[in-house]
């Protein structure tokens, strides 16, 4: 398995999995706290194309 060294996909895939695992269990994380990881990783994968 290749892991990419692009920090917008690193962050891209933190945000789908703590999406996910929120959606499985009920803790709470703010809502702000994923929007900036979700604008950060969308950020950095147009710089980087």
């Amino acid at each position: 398995m290749k892991i990419t060294k692009n920090m917008g996909m690193i962050l891209l895939a933190i945000w789908l999995i703590v999406t996910g695992i929120l959606q499985l269990v009920s803790i709470a994380i703010p809502a702000a706290l994923m929007a900036i990881i979700a604008i950060a990783a969308g950020v950095l994968i147009l710089i980087s194309k």
